[in-house]
This record gives structure tokens, C-alpha cells and sequence, in this order.
């Protein structure tokens, strides 16, 4: 998603208690960086403008969240959107923590001591020329990489897309990184097979409708 320069990004981010810029200094000990820190740690990858995110971990609050995003000025809308919803709840925000991140280089930013229970990707580039599509989310490259911090014995992936090709594509990546596929459907709203809260990019594709296709994936 191409997205304008927000220049107020960077001084809002700083300013939020719960944004790390550089999370590779946590990497290890991401249990210790939240206030309950016996409860479960659930990472979505591309948050995009956060309201995904904001909604689900203020409607959960028993459980931990970490949203990540590489661009600045999607991590400052992010934070916004997280504030309105966390404040329109009258909750603090103590148990979702957004960080700035690459995820070619997740393994910089977890181990297998952050024991992360469940990966949320949803509506990721699909990055459909060839070359290119070592790139995707949801790559076996990349699934192998999430084995590396995952739950060994429930960890988890939830994947959205509108896109028909990455999500048959996917389900062989999946397949060659043994990941077991729980569930999967290719019209969502007519077999929910995960709690109904929607992405901008959800609400877009199916105003105009497009079908989503779904799934979760357990390590087997």
C-alpha cells in the first residue's frame, strides 16, 4: 500500500509509551515488556492502520499483542487509531505494544524464549511476478522463520487475503513447512471460522465483493 509522508509520525511515535522503535532490544524477553506477563503473546505482521489490531486486543485484553509495521507513517496512523479505540473503551493501553519492523528480518526481533502463541497476517502484498514471490508473507522462506518463536506445541498462523492465487499458492507453502491447515474457507462471511473483526482493506474488497479466503495453520 502506497501511502503519504505524515511528517507528525515520527514525534507522535516517539512520545507513545507503548511504540519501540527498535525492537531488537527486546528480542528474548518480550514476555517481560508487558504489564501481565503470564499471558499469551499474539503478533500481527503488516498492521497497517490499526484498527484490526486496536479492536482485538481491547476486546481481549487478558491476552498480550505486538503489532508491527515497517512505514512510519502507517505506524503513526496506527497509533492514532489504537488511542481513539483503547480511550472510546475507557481502557488503558497496557496490553498492545507497536513496533517498527522489517519482516525479512524478524529473527532479529524474536526467539524461541518469546514463545509468540499466534500470527496474524491478513491481506499481506501478494507479490505476483515470480521473482518476487519469496517475498510474500506467507512463504515457505518466511513460515520457516516463524517456527523459529512459535508455540512448538500450539503456536499458530491466521491468514487473510483477497487475492485467489497467493491463498492456493499459500496453502502449499504451508504444506512444505508442515503447518497443518485447521481451517480454511474461500468465502469467509458465509463459514467464519475466526472472530469477525475487520481490516480497512477487508471492508474495501468486500464492499466491492470480493470474497476473502481464510485459514489457520498449527505447526504439526
Amino acid at each position: 500500500m502506497r501511502i503519504r509522508r505524515r511528517p507528525w509520525a515520527k514525534q507522535e511515535l516517539e512520545e507513545a509509551k507503548f511504540y519501540i522503535d527498535d525492537p531488537s532490544i527486546n528480542k528474548d524477553k518480550w514476555k517481560e515488556s508487558f504489564e501481565n506477563k503470564k499471558a499469551p503473546i499474539y503478533l500481527e505482521i503488516g498492521c497497517g492502520k490499526g484498527s484490526f489490531i486496536a479492536e482485538l486486543a481491547s476486546s481481549h485484553t487478558e491476552i498480550n499483542y505486538i503489532a508491527a509495521d515497517m512505514i512510519e507513517a502507517m505506524l503513526g496512523l496506527s497509533k492514532r487509531n489504537i488511542e481513539t479505540i483503547y480511550k472510546e473503551k475507557g481502557l488503558e493501553i497496557n496490553n498492545l505494544l507497536l513496533i517498527r519492523m522489517n519482516a525479512e528480518r524478524i529473527l532479529d526481533i524474536f526467539s524461541s524464549k518469546d514463545e509468540i502463541d499466534r500470527i496474524y497476517i491478513n491481506f499481506c502484498n501478494p507479490w505476483p511476478r515470480g521473482k518476487h514471490k519469496k517475498r510474500r508473507l506467507t512463504h515457505t522462506r518466511q513460515l520457516e522463520n516463524y517456527k523459529q518463536f512459535l508455540n512448538k506445541e500450539k503456536g499458530e498462523i491466521y491468514f487473510k487475503t483477497d487475492d485467489d492465487e497467493l491463498f492456493n499458492e499459500s496453502l502449499e507453502y504451508f504444506k512444505e513447512s508442515n503447518f497443518k491447515i485447521v481451517k480454511k474457507t474461500y468465502d469467509l462471511y458465509n463459514d467464519m471460522i475466526f472472530e469477525d473483526i475487520r481490516t480497512e482493506h477487508e471492508e474495501m474488497f468486500s464492499s466491492q465483493g470480493i470474497k476473502i479466503k481464510a485459514l489457520i495453520a498449527k505447526i504439526n
